[in-house]
């Protein structure tokens, strides 16, 4: 799987977990240069509270277009501190 926005490869791992139709990616098969964290939070009934980042590329910002579970839920735990995307960027095989 590859994660890509305005043509760079954010993330690409063969090991992503399928949560609920979201794709999330192994910590270190993230650049995390293109990364940068976002203030926002938000809490899912079973997962927990999702901390985000704005991806960056070229100086172009897609705002919360990452997101993380720190510290999810037992029930999540098997994606604590992996990373999924949405808001524009590509995840494809």
């Amino acid at each position: 799987m590859k994660a890509i926005w305005n043509d760079q490869i954010i993330a690409e791992s063969d090991e992503t977990i399928n949560v609920e139709g979201n794709a999330y990616f192994p910590p270190g098969s993230v650049h995390k240069d293109f990364l940068k964290p976002s203030d926002t939070h938000t809490v899912c009934h079973w997962k927990g509270t999702a901390s985000y980042y704005d991806v960056v590329v070229d100086g172009q910002v897609n705002k919360d277009a990452a997101w993380y579970y720190p510290d999810p839920s037992e029930k999540a735990s098997a994606i604590k501190n992996y990373i999924a995307f949405w808001r524009g960027v590509q995840v494809e095989e």
